[in-house]
């Protein structure tokens, strides 16, 4: 008995250190990203810190092996830390319950190499208000899995949300989707958050008109719509009149989602978010902004309106953001104000490619975004703009990723402020209270004159305070000028210095001073010289 003691001793060590080589293993785990507010403003949080999704969304058709080479050189040259990248439901499941997971695996594989987060897209019921993403399974059995009838009884290309089997389907496939997530990535965190759908709606329809959904829209509104929407109780056409279709399609279809993210969530809980074609005004008449659901986007989806009934009625989705392709500033700066409320955070998951864009990245993160990704970076990246490259997008990305945690980390605490150049607009003033930063757009700036702005409108400007007297201050063809209110720069107060540098994992490495030509007349910022600048100020 006592030999067998002696010889047990080392296998009780050996099961010792196994299981504190496992529970070292799970301390060594990142943590879990996630959505968190403070003081209504909202931050993406990596490892428990605040993070800048500096996206680059690759095409449709993109998200295969064979394409991926092409994806990593553009992203680097985007200078993204983040993919956004499809998962098609007709690849991952070609039969039914029989699923492929080698694109996914891929494209996490990849990311890694490259030091790149990731973010999913869930092309399966919708994709830009169609069913085109479906797997031919669903496509050949409109009896198991039913389409969209029209008011005129002809079926369209895009299932029923009213229908059972549709969910089920659906659903079936994306648990299973974020049970693989789980294996592959619960340790490493690569995947930051997941697109239920995209798009999500009806283009062709205001809604279903099949006879069971004519029966159920003849009948009383459900108390949840009623709640959500602070009507009386009634008939969908009694309470809702002229929105009536619309916002039954919108009903049956945030609840859909609501119980697919749900059932995604308890596999393997990550942020979850929807995207929206927006709500464009008709160009012939854009002081309308007239909407017609089905036509002028998806049926359902959660346009500027209705941000406030999706976020009701489908409370799993931790996030409603929009896709951006207009690029008249005030019709971005609704659409921003819109999605940046108390109970929903600014995410900017698609944006156009075209230079004239590239400004609204800084207005996105001047109101709080937590991130931003134009759409087609990748070599097939063509879109209905045109077949343009992300230059601005690149620019922008270049100045921002040396200090993306930094900025991540001031605009959660509310530090920051961004300008964008309009037309007409070649000065504006950002208000820190103690101080003011005015800036000035287009060169050169004469003496006494107003700045002449930027042949296009393109500059910008961002300023983050870090102190008292301490401010982060970049730009594109823009100058700044601090002053104390009610003077003017240089009046009762100076700079003590002006460091151009960067910082290096968390540390401000300073690159030379600023001074003379360079600070005199506000510190300058040029798109053919890209700088970050540190400023002190000091007051006299």
């Amino acid at each position: 008995m006592r030999d067998s003691k002696v010889v047990a001793r080392p296998c009780c060590r050996l099961a010792l250190l196994l299981m504190l080589a496992g529970a070292s293993q799970l301390c060594l785990a990142a943590q879990a990203p996630k959505l968190v507010a403070k003081d209504g403003r909202w931050a993406l949080l990596v490892d428990g810190q605040p993070y800048l999704m500096l996206g680059g969304q690759i095409h449709n058709s993109s998200a295969w092996p064979s394409e991926l080479p092409g994806v990593w050189k553009s992203l680097s040259e985007l200078h993204a830390n983040t993919v956004e990248t499809p998962v098609y439901w007709e690849q991952i499941e070609p039969q039914q319950g029989q699923f492929n997971w080698d694109n996914v695996d891929a494209v996490v594989k990849g990311a890694r190499e490259h030091n790149l987060h990731v973010v999913l897209l869930w092309f399966g019921t919708w994709k830009n208000g169609n069913m085109h993403y479906a797997p031919q399974w669903v496509k050949t059995d409109p009896k198991r899995f039913p389409r969209v009838m029209r008011a005129d009884g002809e079926p369209i290309d895009v299932l029923s949300a009213n229908s059972r089997s549709n969910l089920d389907a659906d659903k079936a496939a994306f648990v299973a989707l974020l049970r693989h997530l789980k294996t592959l990535d619960a340790t490493e965190r690569t995947i930051l958050m997941v697109q239920v759908e995209n798009e999500s709606g009806i283009i062709g329809s205001p809604r279903d008109f099949s006879p069971e959904s004519n029966k159920e829209f003849a009948g009383p509104v459900p108390a949840d719509m009623l709640a959500a929407a602070k009507q009386k109780p009634g008939t969908w056409s009694e309470v809702f009149r002229g929105d009536a279709d619309e916002l039954f399609q919108l009903y049956h279809q945030a609840h859909y989602l609501n119980e697919i993210a749900a059932a995604g969530k308890a596999e393997f809980d990550l942020p979850l978010y929807v995207n929206v074609w927006l709500s464009y005004p008709p160009a012939e008449l854009p002081e309308r902004r007239a909407r017609i659901p089905g036509v002028q986007y998806p049926s359902g989806g959660a346009v500027q309106p209705w941000v406030g009934l999706w976020r009701a009625l489908a409370p799993s989705i931790d996030a409603i953001a929009p896709d951006i392709y207009g690029d008249d500033p005030g019709f971005v700066r609704d659409v921003l104000a819109a999605y940046h409320r108390p109970d929903n955070p600014l995410l900017v998951p698609e944006i156009a490619k075209p230079d004239s864009f590239a400004k609204y990245d800084f207005l996105a993160l001047g109101e709080g975004a937590t991130g931003v990704a134009p759409f087609g970076v990748d070599p097939h990246g063509w879109n209905i703009l045109g077949d343009v490259a992300a230059a601005g997008h690149a620019r922008n990305f270049a100045l921002l990723a040396p200090m993306v945690r930094e900025i991540a980390k001031l605009n959660f605490e509310g530090k920051l402020k961004t300008s964008i150049e309009e037309s007409g607009q070649a000065q504006q003033e950002l208000d820190f209270g103690p101080w003011q930063a005015t800036v000035s757009y287009g060169f050169p700036q004469q003496d006494g004159r107003r700045p002449p702005g930027t042949n296009d409108a393109h500059g910008v400007a961002l300023v983050a305070q870090c102190g008292p007297d301490e401010f982060l201050v970049s730009g594109v063809d823009a100058s700044v000028s601090f002053h104390v209110p009610g003077r003017l720069p240089g009046m009762r107060m100076q700079i003590l210095s002006a460091e151009e540098g960067s910082y290096d994992d968390g540390v401000w490495k300073t690159k030379r001073l600023w001074n003379g030509d360079e600070t005199d007349r506000g510190l300058q910022f040029h798109a053919h010289d890209p700088a970050v600048v540190r400023v002190r100020l000091g007051r006299f």
